[in-house]
């Protein structure tokens, strides 16, 4: 059942009343994936380890840059450049040698999400776009599983539990009940875009580990039901109460989706339609225009501090006015505009199509990730 170096690793969560043997037993014997090793996953996936649940997954399709470090805690400077699936498993075997840790080192998406997400008993979502937690929430609903939800912008957090099997066989409320349309994308940016403050996704990616723990350990009162949300600049919580929505399109009376569907599609309906479609270039072909000579112009939608520790050249406008000033910007040449990781270079370009007219923008796909993934692998980014 136990060795004694487990009994003696986990001697103080066993002497709790509430979980004991039989709950430390339950952990053990149960598994759950975390989804996104980043800011949330991190501490989450630490305090799972060192709890005890008895094996862990860990997706993601990303390498550590050096701007995860102020929030991504399972990463040191070395680890640089490297998976983040690979560095992360590391940790956790040092840090819990007892536990099993399994690696998926892929971009989820609908072909794989149903295949990875049937082999765990809890699914945490760490991601930080919506086409994934409506991936997540509607495969955790088509499977049955609990899906333990955490999200962060610049102060704020919010935790909830979604599809919880309750005491009466039903399951509780989801994603879909809580959103059930998603806002248009620029309006929920990601940490790279908004920023955040670093201590805030270790606050909640703890919040997710307690939640994840008294699910498979059968303690405590969850937040199935009710979404948390926390303020840390003035340090309060509000408490929001969810109930399942009859009409919800995955889990109502009458579902429409009883498959996973385009979720880009979905969350961006111009993406769907066709109508202002972002057009990408690859940082590859951007290289080669601009050693042949061909004439384009760059933008930068950085913010200058940033511009200023790295960049490739180029006019830097932030995305933050970059309506005021698109004067200066060309229309009768190819325009390039590019960002870190191509997300806010996607949102100024469908500004600039939307409100000023443009037809001439190309998003460099990646950004200056793929810049230094593609073309120079020098680049400090």
């Amino acid at each position: 059942m136990f060795t004694r170096q487990e009994l003696v690793r986990y001697s103080r969560q066993i002497l709790l009343p509430e979980l004991k043997l039989e709950g430390q037993l339950k952990l053990k014997e149960a598994s759950a994936l975390v989804i996104g090793a980043g800011g949330l996953g991190s501490p989450a996936l630490y305090y799972l380890a060192a709890a005890g649940v008895g094996r862990i997954g860990i997706l993601d399709f990303d390498l550590v840059d050096e701007s995860n470090l102020h929030r991504q805690i399972l990463f040191v400077s070395g680890d640089v450049g490297s998976p983040k699936t690979t560095k992360a498993k590391e940790r956790l075997a040092d840090l819990n040698p007892h536990v099993k840790i399994e690696t998926h080192p892929c971009v989820l998406n609908a072909d794989n999400a149903m295949e990875i997400i049937s082999k765990y008993d809890v699914i945490i979502d760490g991601s930080d776009n919506l086409p994934t937690r409506y991936l997540v929430n509607d495969a955790c609903v088509l499977l049955q599983k609990t899906l333990i939800y955490g999200a962060i912008f610049q102060f704020e957090g919010q935790v909830s539990v979604f599809n919880q099997l309750l005491e009466d066989g039903s399951r509780g409320p989801n994603y879909r009940d809580l959103f059930a349309e998603p806002p248009p994308p620029e309006m929920v940016p990601s940490c790279s875009v908004g920023g955040v403050l670093g201590v805030l996704p270790g606050i909640i990616g703890s919040m997710q580990a307690n939640e994840t723990i008294k699910v498979l350990a059968g303690i405590g009162k969850t937040l199935s039901g009710r979404l948390m949300i926390f303020d840390s600049l003035d340090f309060t919580t509000r408490f929001l109460k969810l109930k399942a929505n009859p009409d919800n399109p995955v889990s109502g009376i009458n579902p429409t989706i009883h498959a996973l569907i385009d979720y880009e599609a979905f969350c961006n309906p111009a993406y769907a339609s066709g109508e202002r479609v972002v057009k990408e270039i690859s940082a590859t072909e951007v290289k080669r225009l601009l050693e042949g000579g061909t004439k384009i112009q760059i933008i930068d939608v950085r913010e200058p501090f940033e511009y200023e520790m790295i960049n490739i050249g180029g006019l830097n406008i932030p995305l933050s006015i970059i309506e005021k000033k698109a004067g200066q910007i060309e229309k009768e040449t190819t325009v390039v505009v590019l960002c870190k990781s191509g997300q806010r270079s996607a949102q100024a370009i469908r500004q600039l199509q939307q409100y000023h007219g443009f037809n001439n923008l190309l998003n460099m796909k990646g950004g200056l990730l793929k810049w230094r993934e593609e073309v120079d692998g020098e680049l400090g980014i």
